[in-house]
């Protein structure tokens, strides 16, 4: 069965079709057994300024709440201000607002750097670097500020909400808010249940999610939650295949030939090749020793290779000009590093490429499953379609595997875990799954 075929237009409308069904009971408070009532929202407060920050603002701006918008740096609050004033300019310019509505938005932003300015907000959300010890000490000064009811959500990727809402006096009123950049624009926001958050606290964050036009999938915490979780699946095997004999392009094309906009490399060039760098490196020292990491995107970092903000990163981009170009530099590293490691390199053809890409995010989704931390596949295809680029007529990493069939994804696992290991280990779901003849939409 091959992975590269195109879905036929009546396979395509189907797929689609599904993701419709999906997104009327994303939000369904029964189906996701919430029993709690949503607090009615009207101010927001978001402590930091960065491009998140602002993203979440504007977000909210856009749909009638009034924001505060809270910063330490005075030189980041009036570049967050100066970004959303020139953002609404635009807007206007373009004739997708009007006069009166960007007046209206100037009008319900209130900005400064005094923690006393939280003390009315409905809702705060942190939207910080991503350090659990920053973010810790930033909801100790909010659980101090907040208003008694208030809902206390940290914008975070991947971090210990547990953790965060341990500082506070109040762990019930935690909750993660994880959106995505830029905020304003994309739909997707993971809505994460620490272990204390209670019902409406969960139940006031997906009702203001959906006020302010972005679609909830709900997540249990975990590191990356849902869809880091899976698609750090599908980056891993990307750079294992560079280390084993494939080129960045080579993996690009592949996914775009499945349906991608842009590949990892394209997508990994255009975010910084340097996010996360330091924290990655403090964790080589702990890490277990027993499995294969991908440490290849550190080394290009010390080469100075950061993306697209610097010119050069796994392509090479012209002045003025975002398309990627193949770097032979980049190729040369790739082989001398590989023969460092002991590897040898070969030709690693389409087919290969996609299995390890997709099914090892199929894998880790079904681990998701079981554990409970997503609580549908069907949420996992929204996340996946929504916020990671997957293609809708592909239907989502769980419905593809259903249309793969599930014995025969089973069957790939468990070869590639014969010959990679670790990190294809089969996913207990799977391996019943594929024993009973089950599919993802039944489990569902």
């Amino acid at each position: 069965m091959s992975l590269m075929l195109r879905p036929s237009v009546e396979q395509a409308d189907a797929a689609r079709a599904y993701l419709r069904s999906a997104l009327q009971s994303v939000a369904d408070l029964g189906r996701l057994n919430i029993q709690g009532t949503a607090k009615n929202v009207t101010s927001v407060g978001i402590v930091g300024a960065g491009t998140m920050g602002v993203g979440i603002a504007m977000a909210c701006l856009d749909n009638g709440l009034s924001v505060t918008l809270l910063d330490q740096n005075p030189q980041a609050l009036e570049r967050g201000v100066e970004r959303i004033r020139q953002t609404y300019l635009s807007q206007l310019q373009r004739k997708r607002i009007t006069e009166e509505q960007l007046l209206a938005r100037m009008d319900a932003l209130r900005v400064g750097a005094d923690w006393v300015l939280l003390c009315d907000c409905d809702l705060v959300i942190e939207s910080v670097f991503e350090d659990l010890d920053l973010k810790k000490s930033i909801f100790q000064k909010i659980d101090q500020m907040a208003k008694p009811g208030a809902v206390l959500a940290t914008n975070t990727s991947g971090l210990d909400i547990n953790a965060i809402a341990s500082v506070t006096t109040r762990p019930e009123s935690v909750v993660g808010a994880h959106f995505f950049s830029p905020a304003h624009v994309q739909k997707l926001l993971e809505v994460i249940k620490a272990e204390n958050t209670s019902h409406d606290v969960l139940a006031t964050l997906i009702g203001l999610s959906q006020r302010i036009g972005k679609i909830p999938v709900l997540s249990e915490v975990y590191p990356g939650f849902i869809g880091n979780a899976v698609f750090r699946q599908c980056t891993r095997e990307a750079h294992f295949l560079v280390e084993e004999g494939a080129f960045p392009h080579e993996v690009d094309q592949a996914l775009t030939d499945f349906g991608y906009a842009m590949g990892v490399f394209a997508v990994h060039d255009l975010a910084g090749n340097d996010v996360g760098y330091q924290t990655r490196k403090k964790e080589i020292a702990t890490r277990p020793a027993d499995r294969r990491w991908n440490d290849v995107i550190l080394d290009l970092c010390d080469l100075g290779r950061l993306g697209q903000k610097s010119g050069l990163g796994w392509y090479r981009y012209d002045p003025g000009d975002r398309n990627p170009h193949i770097d032979m530099a980049v190729n040369d590293f790739l082989v001398a590093r590989s023969e460092a490691m002991g590897i040898a390199r070969r030709n690693i053809g389409t087919e290969e490429i996609l299995k390890r890409c997709l099914l090892s995010m199929v894998n880790e989704g079904a681990k998701l499953l079981e554990k409970g931390v997503a609580r549908r596949p069907s949420d996992i295809d929204l996340a996946f379609t929504l916020g990671y680029g997957y293609p809708k007529d592909r239907g989502g990493p769980m419905y593809f595997a259903d249309v793969l069939g599930i014995e025969y994804v089973h069957a790939q696992v468990v070869t590639l875990y014969e010959t990679h290991g670790h990190w294809w280990t089969p996913s207990p779901l799977l391996s019943e799954m594929a024993k009973s003849g089950q599919r993802f939409r039944d489990w569902d």
